[in-house]
């Protein structure tokens, strides 16, 4: 079955490979020694490929999302004891719904329901990190064994970041305003049919390739050019394994970026194929993901400077710990 499963998938990368190839040297009648007809052959190829598979995988968490509302996710995190607790929360951020402009409704919930400090940053670190878009890119670019190792990565980080964070007892860092709201409960509606759960994934995929397709073409493109222009020699000297500070300085570019995992990964996958190594890719792209700017100063609304502050500082040691582990052993 893996080997059917296989030869499937190199052949769908074949003919978009041949595809590509065609429109980039046959129509566009482009010189295959140029770096101009590298990039579009790159830009063309992982374009077709991209939307392909997020609209497959969306629509597919789209309905996996579906059984995990937000109320549900509190009631299930609610009173968790840590550890436990923690492991629920990291899993469960990956299939919840989640993003910089929800932080502040979503924390206030969990905090409203009982749910621990630590518990609430477990799921507030998974969820914007281990999302379906970079799960569905990966695949695509990478395989299923850098997919699986971004997956693991990210839980690690959710699960010990949040972990450490419950055993410091920061809850008198949180503002007072947060434990004085009573958001109520929401009335218990009839559960969607299954034929309900596919008509509303068929829409949210809709929306949300809708909102991120011009982040992903940008993204695409300047993945294109960095394959195109960028000499790999300018890359692996700065970034690759020699370099003993690749890695923080992959994290310090990453953190005043704001994007996606749409709009990051097309140009981390460009980076790769000039040589950048894996931990270092990687730790850029849990940065960007987890570590931005903007939710940093979203997240100010409800917590005070020193508990920000130590969430910060736990995100980034541990980021720039996986990236040279991965570097170390891949």
């Amino acid at each position: 079955m893996f080997i059917c499963q296989y030869d499937t998938e190199e052949g769908s990368k074949r003919m978009l490979k041949a595809l590509a190839a065609y429109i980039t040297y046959d129509l566009l009648s482009l010189s295959k020694d140029s770096r101009i007809a590298d990039a579009i052959n790159f830009f063309i190829y992982d374009t077709i490929k991209i939307f392909l598979l997020l609209s497959v995988i969306i629509f597919v968490i789209s309905v996996i999302r579906s059984y995990f509302p937000p109320e549900k996710t509190k009631r299930i995190l609610s009173h968790k004891k840590e550890f436990i607790g923690n492991i629920l929360a990291a899993l469960l951020g990956i299939v919840t719904p989640f993003c910089s402009c929800s932080a502040v409704p979503l924390f206030i919930g969990f905090v409203e329901a009982g749910v621990p400090l630590g518990v609430t940053f477990s799921f507030l670190i998974s969820s914007p990190m281990v999302n379906e878009v970079a799960i569905v890119l990966l695949w695509g670019l990478f395989g299923w064994k850098v997919t699986a190792i971004y997956i693991g990565t990210g839980l690690f980080v959710a699960f010990f970041g949040g972990l450490i964070i419950g055993k410091l007892k920061l809850e008198k860092w949180i503002e007072d305003y947060v434990f004085k709201i009573h958001v109520g409960q929401v009335q218990e509606t009839t559960p969607p049919t299954f034929r309900e759960r596919l008509e509303g994934a068929r829409w949210n995929t809709v929306d949300i390739v809708k909102k991120i397709w011009l982040y992903i073409v940008v993204a695409i493109g300047i993945g294109g050019f960095i394959h195109g222009y960028v000499p790999q020699d300018f890359l692996t000297h700065y970034a690759g394994r020699d370099n003993i500070f690749a890695v923080p300085v992959a994290v310090a570019i990453g953190v005043p970026l704001y994007s996606n995992a749409a709009g990051v990964i097309p140009i981390v996958y460009a980076l790769m194929e000039k040589g950048m190594s894996m931990g270092t890719v990687l730790a850029f792209m849990m940065a960007v993901t987890a570590l931005s700017l903007p939710e940093m100063i979203i997240l100010r609304k409800v917590l005070k400077l020193p508990l920000l502050g130590v969430f910060a500082g736990i995100m980034t040691i541990t980021i720039i710990a996986v990236g040279y582990l991965f570097n170390a052993i891949l």
